[in-house]
């Protein structure tokens, strides 16, 4: 594919889309306005590898957006991702279970794409920390797993395409209790089923995308590796922490070590049911077509419980609001800790005679 900016100051991608100040036009015919002048900034809601992501205010509509701002650098790598990820967007409207795509506009050196903004961000942010010794509730343990199953499948089924960064930083939640994947800057198109590159957090990588094995040819993996890392994440949500030892996080060669040689993960029995214990198992399966399918993870009876209770006569029954309400609390009262942390840190000690006050217990409990 070959990107350029032509002497219009527009971003071309040909046979794929333009981008220009006032929106974007895609191959399809399908165009979206869209402009800097339009949208009133707010706070920062995140930044990483590719760019930062802002809470922005429509004005003309009062709709409240996610902007995606990338600094563009002339190199295939960068280039590949944001059209990879415009094309996603925009083929996937009809998904519930995918960001919803507003538009997108290029000004000068960089690239801005709205999203739909979900209030409550992504589920990393709600679970890092305890939850007692409960854990995620299994109903909304259930209700997470299925929807990003469907996410994946709509990916894979709708629009040939692998996710290849599935995460807890990628799952984002709303306040009415919806799941939603985004961030597909890495993904990937499927030829036969196979993706072509290596890329994606390597921290969630199947075993045989580290060390080569169980691949068709030499570079190449099937969509079983999303499946992996979709078990990780859901035992990540559940027990509020990374499935494996702490040094596997942080230390690559020990992170090889652990995820190639020793034993999966598994969600605790203590706390979830054997049908969650069993259905996370077929997830984190070494080899790769040992793993479940999307269709065998939506048919399994983990699954199904939820969808009985989704399409129960008396509404939804899994208590989302509920939920997210005290993981709301809990991250609140964990920023609050933090913060005082970091004042007591910074202000002078105190005079001899004078106590020194801690924060108040109540943004303590359940954070340390």
């Amino acid at each position: 594919m070959i990107s350029y900016r032509d002497p219009n100051g527009r971003l071309n991608f040909k046979g794929k889309a333009v981008l220009h100040a006032n929106g974007v036009n895609f191959a399809n015919g399908v165009s979206f306005r869209l402009n800097m002048e339009d949208l009133e900034r707010g706070e920062e809601l995140g930044r990483g590898n590719y760019g930062t992501v802002t809470k922005v205010l429509h004005t003309p509509t009062g709709v409240t957006m996610a902007l995606k701002e990338i600094r563009l650098e002339l190199d295939n790598a960068k280039l590949n991702a944001i059209i990879m990820e415009l094309d996603i967007l925009h083929r996937a409207a009809s998904s519930s279970h995918i960001v919803d795509f507003y538009g997108a506009f290029f000004v000068e050196t960089c690239v801005y794409y709205c999203m739909e903004y979900m209030d409550c961000g992504s589920l990393d942010t709600l679970v890092n920390f305890s939850f007692g010794e409960t854990g995620v509730p299994e109903d909304v343990l259930a209700r997470i797993a299925g929807s990003t199953v469907k996410g994946l499948k709509f990916l894979k089924d709708e629009l040939g395409v692998i996710h290849r960064d599935v995460k807890p930083t990628n799952v984002l939640i709303n306040n009415r209790g919806q799941i939603k994947l985004c961030d597909f800057g890495v993904s990937g198109q499927l030829e036969k089923s196979i993706a072509k590159t290596n890329i994606g957090c390597q921290t969630y990588m199947a075993p045989e995308r580290i060390s080569g094995e169980h691949q068709n040819t030499v570079g190449t993996y099937t969509v079983s590796s999303d499946v992996w890392s979709l078990g990780l994440s859901i035992i990540e949500i559940a027990i509020g922490r990374y499935p494996y030892p702490p040094e596997a996080y942080s230390n690559i060669l020990a992170q090889l070590k652990t995820i190639i040689q020793d034993d999966a993960p598994t969600l605790p029995t203590d706390r979830y049911s054997p049908e969650a214990c069993d259905w996370v198992a077929s997830c984190l399966v070494k080899v790769p077509d040992g793993r479940a399918t999307y269709a065998e993870l939506l048919e399994h009876e983990f699954i199904q419980r939820d969808e009985a209770k989704a399409n129960a006569e008396n509404g939804d029954a899994v208590d989302m609001a509920g939920w997210l309400s005290k993981a709301l609390q809990f991250r609140e009262a964990k920023i609050a800790h933090v913060q005082a942390l970091a004042a007591a840190a910074l202000a002078p000690s105190a005079p001899p005679g004078h106590p020194v006050l801690s924060a108040p217990a109540t943004t303590r409990i359940g954070l340390d």
